[in-house]
Protein backbone atom coordinates (compact mmCIF):
# COMPACT_ATOMS: atom_id res chain seq x y z
CA UNK A 1 0.00 0.00 0.00
CA UNK A 2 2.68 2.29 0.81
CA UNK A 3 4.57 1.47 -2.45
CA UNK A 4 1.60 2.54 -4.00
CA UNK A 5 1.23 5.57 -1.97
CA UNK A 6 5.19 6.43 -3.38
CA UNK A 7 3.99 5.93 -6.83
CA UNK A 8 1.13 8.05 -6.73
CA UNK A 9 2.47 11.11 -4.74
CA UNK A 10 5.27 10.68 -7.68
CA UNK A 11 3.11 11.01 -10.88
CA UNK A 12 1.28 13.83 -9.05
CA UNK A 13 4.50 15.51 -8.49
CA UNK A 14 5.38 14.84 -12.49
CA UNK A 15 2.05 15.92 -13.34
CA UNK A 16 1.93 19.29 -11.40
CA UNK A 17 5.42 20.11 -13.00
CA UNK A 18 4.54 19.80 -16.38
CA UNK A 19 1.31 21.91 -15.55
CA UNK A 20 3.85 24.28 -14.11
CA UNK A 21 6.23 24.46 -17.15
CA UNK A 22 3.28 24.77 -19.67
CA UNK A 23 2.25 27.28 -17.65
CA UNK A 24 5.47 29.18 -17.53
CA UNK A 25 5.98 28.74 -21.13
CA UNK A 26 2.39 30.77 -21.82
CA UNK A 27 3.14 33.20 -19.59
CA UNK A 28 6.55 33.59 -21.70
CA UNK A 29 4.68 33.51 -24.73
CA UNK A 30 2.43 36.25 -23.55
CA UNK A 31 5.16 38.31 -22.09
CA UNK A 32 6.98 38.47 -25.51
CA UNK A 33 4.22 39.40 -27.61
CA UNK A 34 3.55 41.99 -24.78
CA UNK A 35 6.81 43.80 -25.98
CA UNK A 36 6.33 44.02 -29.43
CA UNK A 37 8.10 45.32 -31.42
CA UNK A 38 11.24 43.63 -29.72
CA UNK A 39 13.70 44.67 -32.39
CA UNK A 40 13.96 47.62 -35.60
CA UNK A 41 10.67 47.17 -38.20
CA UNK A 42 11.36 47.58 -41.72
CA UNK A 43 9.53 49.72 -44.07
CA UNK A 44 10.07 49.04 -47.82
CA UNK A 45 10.08 51.87 -50.28
CA UNK A 46 9.09 50.19 -53.54
CA UNK A 47 10.83 53.06 -55.54
CA UNK A 48 14.92 54.73 -55.77
CA UNK A 49 16.00 56.97 -52.92
CA UNK A 50 15.85 61.02 -53.63
CA UNK A 51 11.84 60.01 -54.97
CA UNK A 52 8.99 61.96 -53.14
CA UNK A 53 8.07 58.61 -51.36
CA UNK A 54 11.69 57.42 -50.76
CA UNK A 55 11.81 61.49 -48.59
CA UNK A 56 8.40 61.30 -47.27
CA UNK A 57 8.82 58.10 -45.99
CA UNK A 58 12.32 58.40 -44.45
CA UNK A 59 10.89 61.26 -42.16
CA UNK A 60 7.80 59.13 -41.26
CA UNK A 61 10.00 56.82 -40.21
CA UNK A 62 12.04 58.39 -38.15
CA UNK A 63 8.82 60.12 -36.20
CA UNK A 64 7.18 57.20 -35.63
CA UNK A 65 10.80 54.72 -34.13
CA UNK A 66 10.20 56.35 -31.41
CA UNK A 67 6.32 56.07 -30.53
CA UNK A 68 6.90 52.01 -31.80
CA UNK A 69 9.76 52.42 -29.22
CA UNK A 70 12.35 50.57 -32.19
CA UNK A 71 13.84 51.94 -35.05
CA UNK A 72 12.22 51.89 -38.11
CA UNK A 73 14.26 51.29 -41.25
CA UNK A 74 13.29 51.85 -44.88
CA UNK A 75 14.65 49.76 -47.46
CA UNK A 76 14.98 51.01 -50.88
CA UNK A 77 13.47 47.93 -53.46
CA UNK A 78 12.76 49.52 -56.76
CA UNK A 79 12.19 48.26 -60.48
CA UNK A 80 9.56 46.84 -63.01
CA UNK A 81 7.32 50.20 -61.90
CA UNK A 82 7.26 49.25 -58.26
CA UNK A 83 6.10 45.78 -58.16
CA UNK A 84 9.06 44.24 -56.98
CA UNK A 85 8.57 46.11 -54.02
CA UNK A 86 4.69 45.43 -53.77
CA UNK A 87 5.85 41.85 -54.39
CA UNK A 88 8.10 42.14 -51.61
CA UNK A 89 5.56 43.04 -48.99
CA UNK A 90 3.11 40.71 -49.83
CA UNK A 91 5.56 37.92 -49.48
CA UNK A 92 7.45 39.16 -46.31
CA UNK A 93 6.42 37.30 -43.48
CA UNK A 94 3.33 38.30 -40.76
CA UNK A 95 4.78 39.33 -37.56
CA UNK A 96 4.28 42.81 -37.90
CA UNK A 97 8.30 43.33 -38.77
CA UNK A 98 8.09 44.56 -42.34
CA UNK A 99 5.70 46.72 -43.47
CA UNK A 100 5.45 49.07 -46.70
CA UNK A 101 5.64 52.88 -47.35
CA UNK A 102 3.60 52.76 -50.94
CA UNK A 103 1.42 55.07 -53.21
CA UNK A 104 -1.84 54.06 -55.28
CA UNK A 105 -0.08 53.53 -58.43
CA UNK A 106 1.79 50.32 -58.18
CA UNK A 107 -1.73 49.29 -56.31
CA UNK A 108 -4.29 50.48 -58.47
CA UNK A 109 -3.01 51.20 -61.44
CA UNK A 110 0.11 49.25 -62.38
CA UNK A 111 -1.84 45.96 -62.58
CA UNK A 112 -4.30 47.27 -65.29
CA UNK A 113 -0.87 47.19 -67.60
CA UNK A 114 1.07 44.76 -66.39
CA UNK A 115 0.35 41.52 -64.93
CA UNK A 116 1.70 41.30 -60.91
CA UNK A 117 1.82 38.68 -58.32
CA UNK A 118 -0.16 40.53 -55.99
CA UNK A 119 -4.00 41.70 -55.53
CA UNK A 120 -5.47 43.74 -53.15
CA UNK A 121 -6.43 40.62 -50.94
CA UNK A 122 -2.68 39.92 -50.03
CA UNK A 123 -2.29 42.76 -47.84
CA UNK A 124 -2.68 44.39 -44.69
CA UNK A 125 -4.03 48.24 -44.88
CA UNK A 126 -2.37 50.02 -41.63
CA UNK A 127 -2.82 54.09 -42.70
CA UNK A 128 -3.48 56.35 -45.46
CA UNK A 129 -0.56 59.14 -44.69
CA UNK A 130 -0.68 61.88 -47.21
CA UNK A 131 -2.15 63.09 -50.53
CA UNK A 132 -0.03 65.44 -53.16
CA UNK A 133 -0.62 66.20 -56.96
CA UNK A 134 1.61 65.66 -60.17
CA UNK A 135 3.51 67.86 -61.39
CA UNK A 136 5.21 68.54 -64.75
CA UNK A 137 7.84 70.56 -65.65
CA UNK A 138 10.32 72.04 -68.60
CA UNK A 139 13.83 72.95 -68.32
CA UNK A 140 13.81 76.74 -67.92
CA UNK A 141 15.45 77.51 -71.40
CA UNK A 142 12.03 75.57 -72.79
CA UNK A 143 10.19 77.75 -75.34
CA UNK A 144 6.98 77.79 -73.55
CA UNK A 145 6.42 79.89 -70.71
CA UNK A 146 3.03 78.59 -69.20
CA UNK A 147 0.65 75.63 -69.90
CA UNK A 148 -1.12 77.24 -72.50
CA UNK A 149 1.98 77.69 -74.68
CA UNK A 150 3.44 74.06 -73.66
CA UNK A 151 0.36 72.86 -74.61
CA UNK A 152 0.30 74.43 -78.07
CA UNK A 153 3.77 73.47 -78.50
CA UNK A 154 2.67 69.72 -78.14
CA UNK A 155 -0.06 69.90 -80.31
CA UNK A 156 1.73 71.77 -83.25
CA UNK A 157 4.60 68.58 -82.67
CA UNK A 158 2.46 65.43 -81.97
CA UNK A 159 4.83 62.73 -80.58
CA UNK A 160 8.30 65.14 -80.91
CA UNK A 161 8.34 65.50 -76.85
CA UNK A 162 8.52 63.23 -73.85
CA UNK A 163 7.76 63.05 -70.31
CA UNK A 164 9.38 61.31 -67.44
CA UNK A 165 7.25 59.14 -65.10
CA UNK A 166 7.60 56.81 -62.41
CA UNK A 167 7.21 53.68 -64.17
CA UNK A 168 4.56 51.96 -66.81
CA UNK A 169 1.23 52.68 -65.91
CA UNK A 170 2.21 54.07 -62.38
CA UNK A 171 0.45 57.51 -60.96
CA UNK A 172 2.16 60.29 -63.24
CA UNK A 173 1.42 57.73 -66.21
CA UNK A 174 -1.91 57.88 -65.89
CA UNK A 175 -2.60 61.90 -64.97
CA UNK A 176 -0.50 62.95 -67.96
CA UNK A 177 -2.38 60.19 -70.20
CA UNK A 178 -6.15 61.22 -68.85
CA UNK A 179 -5.27 64.90 -69.55
CA UNK A 180 -3.29 64.80 -72.76
CA UNK A 181 -6.08 62.67 -74.05
CA UNK A 182 -8.67 65.14 -72.71
CA UNK A 183 -6.60 68.42 -74.00
CA UNK A 184 -5.90 66.32 -77.08
CA UNK A 185 -1.96 66.30 -77.29
CA UNK A 186 0.29 63.62 -77.54
CA UNK A 187 3.85 63.30 -75.75
CA UNK A 188 5.78 59.70 -75.42
CA UNK A 189 6.19 58.81 -71.91
CA UNK A 190 9.82 57.76 -70.92
CA UNK A 191 9.42 54.92 -67.63
CA UNK A 192 11.67 56.02 -64.66
CA UNK A 193 12.43 53.71 -61.11
CA UNK A 194 10.88 56.67 -59.24
CA UNK A 195 10.89 60.53 -58.79
CA UNK A 196 14.49 60.84 -57.80
CA UNK A 197 15.28 59.01 -61.22
CA UNK A 198 12.75 61.04 -63.24
CA UNK A 199 14.16 64.64 -62.31
CA UNK A 200 17.90 63.44 -63.31
CA UNK A 201 16.49 62.79 -66.57
CA UNK A 202 14.71 66.05 -67.26
CA UNK A 203 17.99 67.95 -65.82
CA UNK A 204 20.21 65.74 -68.10
CA UNK A 205 18.18 66.88 -70.98
CA UNK A 206 17.20 63.04 -71.62
CA UNK A 207 13.33 63.67 -71.60
CA UNK A 208 11.32 67.00 -72.63
CA UNK A 209 9.10 67.20 -69.44
CA UNK A 210 9.44 65.74 -65.93
CA UNK A 211 5.94 64.51 -64.31
CA UNK A 212 6.40 63.71 -60.88
CA UNK A 213 6.34 64.43 -57.11
CA UNK A 214 6.55 67.96 -55.94
CA UNK A 215 8.88 67.31 -53.86
CA UNK A 216 11.63 66.15 -56.89
CA UNK A 217 11.47 69.16 -58.04
CA UNK A 218 10.88 71.77 -56.07
CA UNK A 219 14.42 72.77 -55.25
CA UNK A 220 14.81 72.97 -58.87
CA UNK A 221 12.11 75.46 -59.24
CA UNK A 222 13.26 77.69 -56.06
CA UNK A 223 16.70 77.83 -57.81
CA UNK A 224 15.01 78.54 -61.36
CA UNK A 225 16.69 75.99 -63.58
CA UNK A 226 12.99 74.25 -63.95
CA UNK A 227 9.85 75.67 -64.30
CA UNK A 228 6.70 74.33 -63.11
CA UNK A 229 3.96 74.29 -65.22
CA UNK A 230 0.66 72.49 -63.96
CA UNK A 231 -0.63 70.06 -61.47
CA UNK A 232 -2.91 67.67 -61.63
CA UNK A 233 -5.22 68.35 -58.59
CA UNK A 234 -8.02 70.65 -59.07
CA UNK A 235 -6.57 73.52 -56.95
CA UNK A 236 -2.80 73.05 -57.89
CA UNK A 237 -0.93 72.88 -54.76
CA UNK A 238 0.28 75.09 -51.75
CA UNK A 239 4.17 74.76 -52.37
CA UNK A 240 3.46 76.11 -56.22
CA UNK A 241 1.47 79.47 -56.20
CA UNK A 242 0.70 80.33 -59.72
CA UNK A 243 0.56 76.98 -60.91
CA UNK A 244 -2.43 76.16 -62.66
CA UNK A 245 -4.26 72.70 -61.77
CA UNK A 246 -6.39 70.83 -63.78
CA UNK A 247 -9.41 72.77 -62.89
CA UNK A 248 -7.46 76.17 -64.08
CA UNK A 249 -6.41 74.59 -67.18
CA UNK A 250 -10.62 73.77 -68.07
CA UNK A 251 -10.22 70.19 -67.19
CA UNK A 252 -11.34 69.54 -63.99
CA UNK A 253 -12.57 66.08 -64.89
CA UNK A 254 -8.86 65.12 -65.66
CA UNK A 255 -7.94 65.16 -61.61
CA UNK A 256 -5.16 62.52 -61.15
CA UNK A 257 -4.56 62.81 -57.29
CA UNK A 258 -1.47 60.25 -55.78
CA UNK A 259 -1.72 58.79 -52.19
CA UNK A 260 0.60 57.34 -50.04
CA UNK A 261 -0.01 54.99 -46.98
CA UNK A 262 1.44 52.79 -45.06
CA UNK A 263 0.32 48.05 -45.73
CA UNK A 264 1.58 45.08 -44.66
CA UNK A 265 1.53 41.64 -45.33
CA UNK A 266 -1.57 39.92 -45.04
CA UNK A 267 -2.35 38.41 -41.67
CA UNK A 268 -1.11 40.29 -39.31
CA UNK A 269 -2.07 39.68 -35.76
CA UNK A 270 -5.03 42.28 -34.77
CA UNK A 271 -2.96 43.44 -31.73
CA UNK A 272 -0.07 43.58 -33.43
CA UNK A 273 -1.59 45.37 -36.56
CA UNK A 274 -3.50 47.96 -34.08
CA UNK A 275 0.07 48.75 -32.67
CA UNK A 276 1.40 49.41 -36.04
CA UNK A 277 -1.77 51.72 -37.01
CA UNK A 278 -1.93 53.83 -34.21
CA UNK A 279 1.97 54.62 -33.87
CA UNK A 280 1.75 55.48 -37.32
CA UNK A 281 -1.15 57.25 -37.48
CA UNK A 282 -0.16 59.33 -34.35
CA UNK A 283 3.27 60.38 -35.71
CA UNK A 284 1.46 61.65 -38.85
CA UNK A 285 -0.76 63.84 -37.39
CA UNK A 286 2.31 65.23 -35.26
CA UNK A 287 2.74 68.71 -36.17
CA UNK A 288 6.15 67.70 -37.25
CA UNK A 289 4.95 65.66 -39.67
CA UNK A 290 2.48 67.95 -40.92
CA UNK A 291 4.72 70.69 -41.53
CA UNK A 292 7.41 68.91 -43.46
CA UNK A 293 4.45 67.52 -45.55
CA UNK A 294 3.51 71.26 -46.60
CA UNK A 295 6.92 71.94 -47.36
CA UNK A 296 6.69 68.98 -49.84
CA UNK A 297 3.40 70.19 -51.48
CA UNK A 298 1.67 67.37 -49.03
CA UNK A 299 -1.21 67.17 -46.61
CA UNK A 300 -1.38 64.66 -44.40
CA UNK A 301 -4.24 62.16 -44.88
CA UNK A 302 -4.63 59.27 -42.08
CA UNK A 303 -7.54 56.70 -42.14
CA UNK A 304 -8.98 53.45 -40.41
CA UNK A 305 -7.57 50.43 -41.97
CA UNK A 306 -11.18 49.68 -43.37
CA UNK A 307 -11.09 53.35 -45.03
CA UNK A 308 -7.73 52.65 -46.82
CA UNK A 309 -8.53 49.02 -47.93
CA UNK A 310 -12.40 50.80 -49.31
CA UNK A 311 -10.48 53.84 -51.46
CA UNK A 312 -7.96 51.03 -53.01
CA UNK A 313 -10.63 48.80 -53.84
CA UNK A 314 -12.99 51.73 -55.61
CA UNK A 315 -10.00 53.21 -57.19
CA UNK A 316 -8.98 50.09 -58.72
CA UNK A 317 -12.14 49.56 -60.63
CA UNK A 318 -12.28 53.71 -61.36
CA UNK A 319 -8.86 53.02 -63.27
CA UNK A 320 -9.58 49.87 -64.72
CA UNK A 321 -12.24 51.89 -66.23
CA UNK A 322 -9.54 54.75 -67.16
CA UNK A 323 -7.46 52.27 -68.50
CA UNK A 324 -9.69 51.09 -71.12
CA UNK A 325 -10.93 54.58 -71.96
CA UNK A 326 -7.24 55.85 -72.54
CA UNK A 327 -6.06 52.65 -74.27
CA UNK A 328 -3.66 51.46 -71.57
CA UNK A 329 -3.83 47.69 -72.00
CA UNK A 330 -2.56 44.63 -70.02
CA UNK A 331 0.85 43.43 -71.22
Amino acid sequence: MKGKMKGLRYLDVLIWAFLLFCMMGFGMAMGAEEKFPSRPVELIVPSAPGGGTDVASRFLADVTGPILGQKVIVINKPGASATIGLTAIAQANADGYTLGSVWNGPLTMVPQVLKVSYTADNFSYLTLTSRIGVVFCVRAEFPAKTAAEFFEHARKNPGKFTYSNDGVGNATHFAAERLFQAIKVKLRPVPYSGGGEAIKALLGGHVDVYGGTIISALPHIQAGTIRALFVTTRGGADSLPGVPGVSDLGYPEAETASWRGIIGPKGISSNRLAMLQAAFREAAQTQKVKDYMKGLGEAVATSTDKEFEDLVRKEFTAMAITAKEIGLMPK
